[in-house]
């Protein structure tokens, strides 16, 4: 299969912001020890899992059409993944949370196509197609999870950050990479790792996007759905973890009744979970996001949700009363009895309405940035939105005509009215000046010679929220990402290793004679010392065909195996329960 991107209806409304982050998933990148992993793991999985994991997940196996002996194409996944609605695309590891929630608003599966080495077989920090393709896709077929994954998605992009957030996004994307590649040297590991708990141990004041993404960990990647004395497993994270996915039923993980207080828990990648949450069903996971989301800016608005934009020192919007919504990097608010009275952005702004920007209003317009005053008039309880042509005639805010309009708070605007912009329904939105003086106080805020002066109305934000109203009015086409995920290490011995992969493979696809494993188990012993994930594979083999010849040797060298390497002897032992288990079922 060639490295081609497969596009589909789901795909193509995707914005182009969005499409950046998606990569060819090259099926011919994924090598025999790869498709060994998938095969454990999964093996191990469905084994365990259909015991304790939500019944929705075996069902989700068979209707996006998952394999247990094959990685799955995500070509494939995606003709069976539409029949539900949804889509799905390769990424490579960890990309920013706004993309990764957006990308759900949009039904579409984030899956990061590599794959797990052998020696991080039970777990990795790293996303990888085993959790997602694996943990995320089967459970997404109940449609009610789906949903909450959706709506999850649509509020979790547009939560603000702040701008350590990225900073902690880019120090456990590198942790991630350098722990799953091969040879990394431990001080790299070590360094890496500070670097994440230094940031942990300094975030300040959790930011929303911080808030969410712990809601995300909790329910979505580590959630446990039924009741605290009898939970079942939903969570990404701990369906595609063979390690965590025991170690989480036992009495060592606290188990905590779901609830908003979830978004304040942080947590450690790196390390085992040791407390989970547990929701009674998945219709309440919506009820707790729902009263979440009415604690955001997106919501609430108001002084705080624009001092929130300011300290991300990130692009975002406000929307006022009207609809008239505002894009930019916002960089100062003045405010008059805990209410913004003035607002100001710095550098390219866009207004917009309805998510549309505005004709001749984008970024070409205000190139350097956007200032307006917020609220009513002075000594006027009507507010410029609500009036009537009457009242507007009244108070001279005409065409042509030269006003001076006070503000509450002292926000004086004063020129000449060019044109005035509505919604609608018929409310101005946007009045245009020339020769036009803004003042605060001694503070001048906009003089004549800068230009014409746009106003924007409305009596307050009803909304602040992260990312442009309009994602076509910026260049968002900016992904860069400081580290790259890092492949196998290639060199003559690994290549021999996967020639005999390959071939046991091969033995077990076209139901060959196993008279061949002979040799290929002697150059194992001899060549291979430390692999053992091949030899529970011809002992499976030897096993399913009753060929007795050479299973003795297979287990005496495991049972040596688990001694010599004791790091790895419940793995050994985990792949000859699943043999011995299916040949006496």
């Amino acid at each position: 299969m060639n490295a081609t991107i497969e596009s589909n209806p789901l795909l193509d409304r995707l914005p182009k912001h969005l499409k950046q982050f998606i990569k060819a998933q090259d099926y011919n990148d994924y090598s025999p020890i790869n498709q060994a992993v998938w095969r454990y793991v999964m093996r191990k999985n469905v084994a365990y899992l259909s015991q304790v994991a939500h019944n929705s997940y075996l069902d989700g196996l068979k209707k996006t059409g998952i394999e247990i002996d094959n990685i799955p194409s995500m070509y494939g996944m995606n003709r069976i993944l539409t029949e539900i609605g949804w889509a799905a695309v390769a990424v490579d590891g960890f990309i920013p949370p706004n993309a990764f929630m957006e990308f759900q608003a949009y039904n579409v599966l984030v899956i990061a196509s590599d794959i797990r080495q052998l020696e991080h077989i039970e777990y990795t920090p790293a996303p990888d197609i085993i959790h997602e393709g694996a943990g995320h896709a089967p459970i997404i077929a109940n449609p009610e999870y789906a949903e909450y994954l959706r709506r999850f998605g649509e509020i979790g992009c547009k939560a603000i950050s702040s701008s350590k957030d990225y900073e902690m996004y880019e120090a456990i994307r590198l942790l991630s990479i350098v722990k799953e590649a091969e040879g990394t040297p431990q001080a790299t590991i070590d360094a890496a790792e500070k670097a994440v708990e230094d940031l942990q141990n300094n975030m300040g004041e959790l930011s929303e996007m911080a808030q969410i993404r712990n809601l995300h960990w909790w329910t979505v990647e580590y959630g446990l759905i039924g009741t605290v004395e009898n939970p079942k497993i939903y969570g990404a994270g701990l369906l595609s973890s063979i390690g965590e996915s025991a170690h989480c039923m036992t009495q060592e993980v606290k188990k905590i009744p779901y609830d908003i207080s979830a978004a304040y828990q942080s947590f450690d990648i790196t390390k085992l979970q040791p407390q989970l949450y547990v929701t009674p069903t998945f219709a309440y996971l919506n009820l707790v996001l729902e009263e979440f989301a009415n604690k955001m800016a997106l919501r609430t608005g108001g002084l705080s949700g624009i001092e929130k934009l300011i300290n991300s020192a990130a692009l975002g919007t406000i929307e006022l009363s009207t609809g008239l919504q505002i894009s930019g990097v916002f960089t100062n608010v003045i405010a008059h009895e805990g209410k913004p009275i003035y607002i100001q952005s710095t550098g390219k702004t866009a207004l917009a309405s309805r998510e549309k920007e505005l004709v001749g209003h984008g970024t070409l317009t205000h190139p350097d940035g956007f200032g307006s005053p917020i609220g009513k008039l002075k000594g006027i309880n009507l507010a410029i939105e609500d009036m009537s042509p009457k009242d507007l005639l009244a108070y001279d805010i005409l065409e042509s005509k030269t006003v001076k309009l006070e503000f509450e708070g002292g926000v004086v605007v004063e020129g000449e009215i060019v044109t005035g912009s509505r919604n609608l329904q018929g409310e101005i939105i946007l009045i245009r000046f020339r020769n036009c003086t803004v003042t605060h106080g001694e503070t001048i805020l906009f003089q004549p010679e800068w230009g014409v002066y746009d106003m924007a109305v409305g009596k307050k934000v009803v909304s602040a929220f992260s990312g442009p109203a309009d994602v076509n009015s910026f260049d968002l086409i900016t992904h860069m990402p400081s580290s790259t995920t890092i492949k196998a290490q290639q060199s003559a011995e690994r290549d021999d290793l996967e020639v005999l992969y390959q071939s046991v493979r091969m033995i077990r696809e076209t139901k060959d004679s196993t008279s061949s494993l002979v040799v290929i188990f002697g150059d194992l012993q001899h060549n291979h010392p430390k692999d053992w994930l091949l030899s529970v594979e011809i002992a499976e083999l030897l096993q399913e065909r009753n060929d007795m010849f050479l299973m003795e040797e297979v287990i005496a060298y495991l049972e040596t195996q688990k001694q010599r390497r004791p790091e790895v002897a419940h793995l050994i032992c985990g792949g000859l329960d699943l043999i011995f288990e299916k040949a006496n079922a």
